[in-house]
């Protein structure tokens, strides 16, 4: 998989992933963040990342998988770039730059990775004045979501003045192998391969018998929802790139799932639906939306716990409809869960780590025929993808971080790769109590991506607005009843003698009703006095009391 985003590598398909992070140097030594105090703040913890020191080897003729080796060219200072946004230094300014920043491919002679400082973002709505930011790119072949963790704890602290690692850094260069020495190891790969893939294939037997076993048992079903239609979005792209996003409270995203109060989505569901909700509106506008709901590649991380450190990616993924054919959120969000509880299964019948191991055993050398094919000829424009778009959902750290002192105000853009028949991708991440939906677009595809990200708040809106309306409907509801009916007539319902608990429920639905019976309370209220009514209308809740704690203590 690592070798396949190589081989997919064109100028008009950078590779690499990374994110656009927002800093506040008020919590750094004298309120102020120097390059040169970044440059010496990475140097010192270079010993804490796998990634940055190391290179890729590609063996002649891709005859096998490339190899990484640590680098003995390594230079900090060629991974670290430092610019500053013009005046005014607005966030259109700072999405342009960042997007031109993340179409330029990287050096793959080097470690596969830059940072880029950006200054001058004085006019970021939701930022004070000073702040900066890291454009960061990182070849796709290094990390996944989940590995791309131990980068962000390398360059980051729990603490703004927290020190340096007190262990000495024992990194060592290693020499670049010649392609005697390459081509020697891809002759060994080569006769030991075959016997990997009569490994795999025996590991796929048992999945394969679960899937079946799962269609014949009805677990799961297999649908036309999950054929993509064909879109403006699935064709050759363009080296041109835009970005844009959205924040939002990660307590509105939950708030949300009160939709299917008889169902259980996750958050991940949510930004599906969310997304799917935004294309809705953004094909409308366009006069342009299928009929069918278009179709998302979900990742799904099938790292362990004694890999979270390793390079390259331990991922496979489901197939996740968007419900883009539904204008109701309820109804959306509903068919999203429906719709990827019945991928996970089918994955989870299969086993997504099978799905993994199945792809280690290609040749690369037809891996890479097959995707200069693609590139070259733009097979994209005739053959359709299995899906339409991607969405990508990273975790983040759930509570502050700092690098260099000064403080991780916001996870602001998740900034991911594009390729032919694939121009437009989602990434949803979280950081402390917020939630981000990044997308990164075909400029030529998606000349608006102002426009879709306002839709993606309109979604998100929408869907927040019809969840509170009906977590307060029922509270509504019981408060309308009394004001229908008149004080000297008795309620249907309390006419017929109740029990205590019956009572507890509705203590105050009148002046003329009480824990007695309703014919009782009635006729007596018409005799008494004003003043004995009062002491009645007293003696009333001790009543209802009395029956709510006896019904509480059964």
């Amino acid at each position: 998989m690592d070798s396949s985003f190589v081989a997919l590598e064109s100028p008009n398909s950078p590779m690499h992933i990374g994110n656009l992070l927002i800093y506040n140097p008020a919590t750094a030594p004298g309120g102020f963040v120097r390059f040169k105090d970044i440059l010496d703040f990475f140097r010192s913890r270079l010993q804490l990342s796998k990634t940055m020191r190391q290179r890729l080897v590609r063996v002649p003729f891709d005859l096998d998988y490339p190899y990484w080796i640590e680098d003995p060219d390594f230079d900090l200072e060629y991974h670290l770039r430092h610019v500053a946004l013009p005046k005014p230094g607005d966030w259109r300014q700072l999405c342009i730059q960042t997007a031109r920043i993340h179409a330029r491919p990287l050096d793959l002679n080097r470690p596969p990775w830059e940072f880029t400082v950006v200054e001058g973002l004085d006019n970021v709505p939701g930022y004070p004045p000073g702040c900066f930011a890291f454009v960061t790119k990182v070849h796709h072949a290094a990390i996944d979501g989940m590995s791309g963790i131990d980068l962000m704890e390398a360059i980051h602290t729990l603490a703004p003045h927290a020190p340096p690692p007190n262990k000495p850094d024992e990194w060592k260069p290693e020499k670049v192998p010649g392609p005697v020495e390459l081509l020697g190891k891809s002759y060994l790969n080569a006769l030991i391969n075959p016997l990997k893939q009569a490994r795999v294939a025996a590991q796929t037997v048992p999945g394969v018998a679960n899937a079946i076993k799962g269609l014949i048992a009805r677990d799961f079903k297999l649908t036309s929802d999950y054929v993509p239609p064909r879109t403006r979005f699935n064709k050759s792209i363009s080296p041109h790139r835009v970005v844009e996003g959205q924040r939002f409270p990660l307590e509105d995203i939950k708030a949300i799932r009160a939709l299917t109060p008889d169902l259980k989505p996750k958050v991940n569901d949510v930004a599906l639906a969310i997304i799917g909700g935004a294309l809705h509106k953004y094909l409308s506008a366009k006069d342009d939306l299928p009929k069918a709901s278009m179709t998302a590649m979900a990742p799904i991380s099938v790292r362990s716990a004694d890999e979270k450190s390793d390079m390259g990616n331990q991922v496979a993924a489901m197939i996740a409809p968007l419900g883009t054919h539904i204008a109701d959120p309820a109804e959306r969000l509903k068919f999203v869960f429906g719709r990827t509880s019945n991928s996970k299964a089918m994955t989870n019948a299969i086993g997504a780590r099978t799905m993994t191991e199945v792809s280690k055993v290609n040749p690369l050398l037809y891996m890479a025929l097959g995707a200069q094919l693609f590139n070259r000829v733009s097979i994209a424009h005739s053959v359709a993808m299995p899906f339409n778009t991607v969405v990508t959902n990273v975790p983040g750290p759930p509570i502050p971080i700092y690098s260099a002192g000064a403080k991780l105000e916001s996870m602001a853009l998740s900034l991911i790769c594009l390729t032919d028949g694939l121009g437009l991708a989602h990434v949803v991440q979280s950081y402390c109590d917020e939630a981000y939906i990044s997308v990164t677009a075909c400029r030529d595809i998606m000349p608006d991506p102002e426009f879709y990200s306002q839709c993606l708040k309109d979604s998100f809106e929408e869907m927040l607005a019809a969840a509170k309306a009906l977590d307060t409907a029922p509270a509504k509801k019981p408060a309308t009843k009394p004001a229908a009916k008149k004080s000297g007539t008795a309620s249907p319902v309390t006419r017929k003698p109740t029990k205590a608990g019956q009572t507890a429920r509705k203590p105050a639905a009148s002046k003329a009703s009480t824990g007695k019976p309703a014919a009782k309370t009635t006729s007596t209220a018409a005799r008494k006095s004003s003043a004995n009514a009062k002491k009645t209308a007293k003696r009333k809740p001790a009543k209802a009391s009395a029956a709510r704690i006896a019904e509480e203590s059964k």
